[in-house]
């Protein structure tokens, strides 16, 4: 239910909960997730999660004892396996601009698997909303930190890194909100591609 622009997921009805064990939990949060991301969180109800993960109530409750705590659960855990998925290729890496080029196409990649109605939902929903904006703020701070790195390494000229990281989480912003993609008619891949083109000539000594 949506009041006032906010989304309020409604509670399941009983406290009770069947031990789950970490496996099995994990496996049924990355099922929820999957579902959340296609379709959003308001529309989904707990019974039909459990009829579609052909669980009972109390194993869900095992993962989140409220649909609130599912949404969170869930939120948490899309941004922190695309953040370990992302982190794990950035560390094969040695050249800052390849290590950049990776984590921006990394976050592209993350994004394609949001639906506009799971995005809809997240962003007008404190608890899920406060995720993303932690998120977005820490790839750009990600950003900051190779700029930098690539400056003490004599790649890139000595720039402001802190706006340069800025610049790319207002794009992630706009791409995630699907308004650059809208104005550009550019995929979330290839506005990336763009914006790392545009980082990286502004970042090179000039010769």
């Amino acid at each position: 239910m949506r009041t006032n622009g906010s989304v309020s997921p409604a509670p399941l009805n009983t406290p009770r909960r069947r031990r789950v064990n970490a496996e099995r939990r994990e496996d049924l949060l990355a099922q929820v997730t999957d579902i959340f991301l296609a379709e959003g969180f308001t529309s989904v109800t707990v019974e039909d999660l459990t009829r579609r993960l052909r669980c009972s109530k109390s194993t869900l409750y095992g993962v989140g004892s409220t649909k609130e705590q599912l949404v969170v659960a869930a939120t948490k855990h899309f941004f922190g396996s695309e953040a370990r998925r992302i982190e794990q290729a950035v560390a094969e890496l040695d050249d800052p601009q390849a290590k950049i080029t990776t984590y921006l196409e990394g976050v592209a990649q993350a994004m394609r698997r949001n639906s506009p109605a799971f995005y809809a939902d997240m962003v007008t929903y404190a608890p899920t909303a406060q995720i993303y904006a932690r998120n977005t703020a820490r790839a750009a701070e990600r950003i900051r930190e190779m700029i930098d790195e690539g400056v003490r390494g004599g790649v890139f000229r000595a720039t402001n890194g802190t706006v340069a990281a800025q610049v790319v989480a207002l794009a992630i912003e706009a791409v995630q909100s699907g308004t650059l993609l809208e104005r550009t008619g550019l995929s979330a891949a290839e506005s990336f591609a763009e914006l790392a083109d545009l980082l990286f000539n502004g970042l090179r000594h000039v010769s």
